[in-house]
């Protein structure tokens, strides 16, 4: 069996770090954990790229990656990229499999390659995209890459679900890979106390926490809504928002409307040392998601990262939290669409410290038994070497 330092991968993501975002996070914690410069990383140039690419153990490989909107498809450019570089990359190094990000377009590109150099072809499946791109071409062309791999490695039992019922992919191409946490990176008894005076909070306020991107599926608005409830409780609550996103200058109307703006806390990005702390200062952290026409959540690695580092955790029913959340035991899944239903589930954490306590430990136990970077990178390994 080879080592997985002596792996030869090529990886092509369009989302890879410092693009923000869980995604990006855990391809870049994958690469690194299967092998060191014989996995070349084919992604997008960014602002920051620079920085993360000194001294990365993988061999990182970036393309100026513009969409065209006159062009059909507007995508045409970026397919075409990462087809060629990739081709390049693969006809002078002999890879022992090609993964992709996404269906589209890094699958494309990754079936084009892996076909003519004769290796498998592995394609991560994150849900939201299987449900949110109707029925047309584009839905037809994510359908043939996705039947077409030799593994699909699906993020959570929704996605699972979803690729068998709706994209015809056949159950033994698929493999059940849930999202990992840096469980040395994100645990409890980190320092905080600066970052909630920070926001002007004292002991005695309460802080509630959300991290991702600003949009409407995430259902941040909802939580907004429920801050007149929760100080009628007689709670003296914040809430901190880290993230940017479309939804920025919403979320403030809703605020403002709400009569809560003083209590609402707009952080926007902030930097990787200070995300787990931003964990630890919070008594518990809520994304409440919906479905909104088919845009959904596929697992949700936030609430992995805020349950390592000892925290209660509120999600929505909608798509695959539940691979991400267990109800009544990590966390409370309820219904994201009501504003009641999730006002009532932040009130019964924040008035029974004892329950928060408990199903705080109950999460930092699960992730650090079976969500740990090092078991999902074996794992794929061995899918990769064919154990």
């Amino acid at each position: 069996m080879k080592t997985t330092q002596s792996l030869r991968l090529l990886m092509i993501t369009e989302l890879f770090l410092p693009t923000k975002g869980g995604t990006a996070v855990s391809f870049d914690e994958d690469c690194r954990r299967l092998g060191g410069k014989g996995v070349h990383i084919v992604t997008a140039d960014v602002p920051g790229a620079v920085e993360v690419d000194r001294g990365h153990p993988n061999t990182v490989h970036r393309l100026r990656l513009k969409r065209i909107p006159w062009l059909n498809p507007e995508s045409l450019p970026v397919y075409a990229k990462l087809s060629l570089k990739s081709l390049a990359l693969a006809l002078t190094h002999r890879f022992h499999a090609v993964l992709a990000g996404r269906a589209l377009p890094e699958g494309l590109a990754a079936l084009l390659v892996a076909r003519l150099r004769g290796c498998p072809v592995l394609i991560y499946a994150h849900g939201e995209e299987l449900t949110g791109w109707g029925r047309g071409g584009k839905f037809r062309a994510m359908c043939f890459v996705l039947r077409h791999a030799d593994k699909v490695l699906a993020n959570s039992a929704f996605t699972r679900d979803t690729l068998v019922s709706l994209i015809g992919v056949a159950p033994e191409r698929i493999e059940l890979i849930y999202p990992a946490v840096d469980i040395e990176r994100f645990h409890p008894g980190l320092p905080c106390d600066d970052l909630r005076a920070g926001l002007g909070l004292r002991p005695q306020h309460k802080l509630v926490l959300s991290v991702g991107r600003l949009q409407r599926r995430k259902g941040f608005d909802h939580v907004i809504k429920t801050m007149p409830f929760l100080v009628a409780r007689g709670l003296d609550v914040h809430y901190a928002l880290i993230g940017i996103g479309e939804d920025w200058d919403y979320l403030h109307a809703v605020a403002q409307q709400a009569g809560v703006i003083q209590r609402v806390h707009f952080l926007g990005p902030v930097s990787p040392d200070d995300l787990p702390r931003w964990y630890n200062a919070c008594d518990v952290f809520i994304m409440p998601n919906r479905d909104i026409d088919g845009d959904t959540e596929g697992f949700g690695l936030v609430y992995l990262e805020a349950n390592a580092c000892e925290k209660p955790v509120i999600s929505g029913r909608a798509g695959g939290t539940g691979s991400a959340v267990q109800d009544g035991v990590t966390g409370m899944r309820v219904d994201g669409e009501s504003v009641e239903a999730i006002g009532e589930a932040l009130a019964s954490i924040l008035t029974h410290p004892e329950l928060a306590h408990e199903i705080g430990a109950a999460g930092r136990q699960r992730a650090t038994a079976g969500f740990s970077c090092d078991h999902r990178a074996q794992i794929i390994g061995s899918l990769i070497q064919g154990d």
